[in-house]
């Protein structure tokens, strides 16, 4: 059975939104797109390529599958890992409205996600990826599918956006696995999912 892993990159506020350029997502009036660009040093660089040595499919959001399937196509040079990986292997898309992908290898998905995610899984044999795909990372969470997220954070507030962590979420309890901070100030973590939370207390006890 396949491992669902997330890689996810977010600000010190929690956005998400549009980290790889000016116009990849200017919903709400976003005027902040394109945050990342200027920390993506030789250490970040590196991680990014050793995320991309383990997919066996990937499993994408209709947003980020739309910005994916612009640029990644045109990159035919045998070299580039990630754009070899993500022109050869299976594209997995849950969208109602994606009815005719020119994308090669691509396949939508649509019923419902849990059933339909959990069947992925069961039929993948190593990592099942999820890059970017704000919105769907938080429907997977929510549905208990994520095994694995990588959380990358950049030491950057923007204010405004949509964050992944949203008011409601399903409380979840993560095992940190591993980190890395680069020279650039961003923060590196992984984290596999380890159910709900538990609680506890620093009052002291009525007898003490």
């Amino acid at each position: 059975m396949g491992k669902l892993v997330s890689t996810i990159f977010v600000t010190l506020d929690g956005v998400y939104q549009a980290p790889g350029g000016p116009q990849e997502d200017t919903r709400g009036g976003f005027e902040h797109g394109g945050w990342s660009f200027v920390y993506g040093d030789e250490d970040f660089g590196r991680f990014v390529g050793e995320v991309f040595e383990r997919p066996a499919a990937f499993l994408l959001g209709r947003r980020t599958y739309d910005i994916f399937a612009s640029y990644w196509p045109k990159v035919t040079d045998p070299a580039n890992r990630i754009a070899s990986q993500l022109n050869a292997l299976p594209k997995y898309v849950p969208s109602s409205t994606l009815s005719d992908p020119a994308w090669s290898g691509t396949t939508v998905i649509g019923g419902d996600l849990a059933k339909e995610v959990t069947a992925l899984k069961e039929r993948t044999d190593g990592e099942l990826q999820v890059h970017g795909s704000g919105a769907l990372v938080q429907s997977l969470l929510d549905l208990g599918l994520l095994d694995t997220v990588h959380l990358v954070t950049f030491p950057v507030v923007l204010g405004t956006g949509l964050r992944l962590f949203r008011e409601g979420a399903v409380p979840t309890k993560f095992r940190h696995t591993g980190g890395r901070t680069t020279p650039a100030g961003v923060s590196i973590q992984s984290y596999d999912v380890a159910g709900r939370p538990d609680y506890g207390s620093y009052e002291l006890p009525e007898n003490a």
